[in-house]
């Protein structure tokens, strides 16, 4: 099964079902994750930053080209509520500026 490793979360792997958008794995997995648009692609609080096998994410799509293109969504940033893992490893890190408050990142 394809694997989000997010590396500044205490959890380790987290399994991405197939079809399912990070955000979707991320929260069955049981992590709080800031996302205030409700999961529509509409703000960029969702965000991650990949460090390693952004190819092996599914395309960008309009929203987050639209956010790239406004400079909100920087190049090794996805949005986890746009963005789908067929197969494979990413490794991410949340970004300072998404963090919550109540979440211990190392």
């Amino acid at each position: 099964m394809p694997t989000l490793l997010i590396e500044n979360l205490p959890s380790g792997a987290i399994s991405v079902p197939a079809g399912a958008t990070l955000l979707a794995a991320i929260q069955a997995a049981g992590h709080d994750w800031l996302h205030a648009c409700g999961a529509r692609g509409r703000c960029t609080t969702c965000r991650v930053q990949v460090l390693a096998g952004p190819d092996l994410l599914t395309p960008l799509t309009p929203a987050e080209l639209r956010y790239r293109q406004a400079g909100r969504l920087l190049p090794d940033e996805r949005l986890t509520c746009q963005a789908r893992l067929p197969e494979g490893t990413v490794t991410a890190h949340v970004p300072r500026a998404t963090q919550l408050p109540h979440v211990v990142y190392r």
